[in-house]
């Protein structure tokens, strides 16, 4: 293993009797990269994530976290390794300090360092007012917050996030995405989410899973260089007919979304915008907003999981 990866799962699966939750996985990690681990509810991601973690065993396959092996070396994969499930392991009657010290102990750091690396993940984590306050008086965000600081007091070299903003405000969402930037500095970190924007805003590459199986692998600059067609979001005072719509140069696809607000699916290679507003003008159509959408991987996601990209699948699911 190169030392610049640090995850290595290789052709994992995962049973629970006949339903396969987890298909033949395979996929690497590298240090300073933030990867996001997508995929529709019930794809098997959190099952994967577990299975990542050691917090359950594979089927078949191997993962290996800094070169160990979780399965034959738990104890040395773990040291390297941080876990944020998605309900994070608080205990909510306790001060925010008492639970640091105490997942310290857990982590079996001596108390000669216990002490420093509480004071290094509350820094970290925007937390050092919040020592002496119950958990369970936290708001949600700050809750995340305290997640997040018992999973990385230890200083691993990998930072496993099962859905890190879900119920989250928007606030507290950006306060998180700037935390996992930061964080992915020092650690290689794989985000699992359903929600785009969180890959989008956060991370380097994607995974796309889809009933177990991985789907998609790509760097996020190269997803949105590759894609041939770009999207559109228009609104009309007086719209035409769809036809006339599609018949705009440039445009190969024209989804109504209510009675004045439409999606078009253009052409890179075109300048579809263009000759939708000077058309708009000259017909009187009223064009009141025009928003590109600034990539793809909304798209890519739906049509990955609806099957309509199966070519770029390992194999065809036969569910």
């Amino acid at each position: 293993m190169s030392a610049d990866t640090l995850v290595r799962v290789d052709a994992i699966s995962r049973y629970y009797g006949e339903h396969c939750a987890v298909n033949d996985l395979s996929f690497t990690a590298r240090r300073g990269e933030v990867l996001g681990f997508l995929g529709p509810n019930g794809a098997g991601k959190t099952t994967t994530m577990q299975i990542l973690c050691g917090v359950l065993a594979a089927t078949s396959g191997a993962v290996s976290i800094a070169g160990h092996d979780i399965v034959e070396q738990p104890f040395l994969a773990k040291r390297h390794l941080g876990f944020l499930p998605e309900r994070p392991p608080l205990y909510r009657e306790a001060l925010v300090d008492e639970y640091l010290r105490y997942c310290a102990a857990l982590r079996r750091l001596p108390r000669s360092k216990s002490r420093e690396a509480v004071a290094n993940a509350k820094q970290r984590c925007g937390l050092m007012e919040q020592g002496g306050r119950l958990i369970a008086n936290l708001s949600k965000g700050y809750q995340q917050r305290v997640g997040i600081a018992q999973a990385i007091l230890h200083a691993p070299d990998v930072l496993v996030l099962d859905e890190p903003t879900s119920g989250l405000d928007p606030n507290q969402i950006v306060e998180i995405r700037a935390l996992i930037r930061e964080l992915s500095r020092d650690h290689s970190v794989i985000l699992s989410t359903h929600i785009l924007p969180e890959v989008q805003s956060t991370c380097d590459r994607v995974l796309i899973i889809n009933h177990g199986r991985l789907v998609l692998d790509e760097a996020l600059s190269s997803l949105r260089r590759d894609q041939a067609l770009q999207y559109l979001h228009i609104a009309l005072q007086h719209p035409p007919a769809v036809a006339d719509l599609q018949e705009l140069d440039g445009v190969t696809e024209v989804t109504p979304l209510d009675a004045q607000h439409f999606r078009l699916a253009c052409r890179r290679d075109g300048n579809a915008a263009a000759a939708l507003a000077r058309t708009a003008v000259q017909r009187d159509w009223g064009l009141y907003e025009l928003i590109p959408q600034a990539d793809s991987l909304e798209e890519t996601f739906v049509q990955l999981t609806r099957g309509e990209y199966l070519e770029r699948s390992p194999q065809e699911d036969p569910s």
